[in-house]
């Protein structure tokens, strides 16, 4: 992905990754510009019980399936709103500065930005829901 006016590009996306002591799951998001000389780390943290069920309670009511469809679920809907969450922090102006960057979970301080998140979730939530209907199942 190039970008020559300086926009956000991110080249890469790992995770989730379960953070020890907190109940938290992550992303590590490797974005650049074209004014910046190398890629810069963001690591994005998904609040499980204050981010996650919340959202997941909205998307699917009381969620049945096997282990392995709420694993999938999970997985599915973190990743999403890992995404959004990179797009709430380019908007804010959070990922302006070249530095390596956490957006931490929308709660406390940050939690005027949970807002914008539920307006992302409300605007794409039936194509979620039959993203996860056709791969999980549920």
């Amino acid at each position: 992905m190039q970008s020559m006016d300086g926009k956000l590009v991110i080249s890469d996306v790992s995770g989730p990754f379960r953070e020890p002591r907190e109940p938290v799951f992550s992303y590590d998001y490797s974005i650049q510009r074209s004014t910046w000389s190398t890629p810069h780390g963001v690591r994005v943290k998904i609040s499980i019980p204050d981010e996650l069920d919340v959202l997941k309670a909205r998307l699917l009511g009381p969620s049945t399936g096997s282990p392995g469809q709420q694993l999938m679920t999970n997985k599915i809907l973190s990743r999403t709103i890992a995404d959004w969450k990179v797009r709430i922090a380019e908007a804010e102006g959070m990922l302006a500065a070249r530095r390596d960057v956490m957006v931490a979970p929308f709660v406390g301080p940050l939690a005027n930005l949970f807002v914008k998140l539920e307006g992302l979730f409300e605007a794409d939530q039936a194509a979620i829901r039959e993203d996860i209907r056709k791969r999980v199942g549920i």
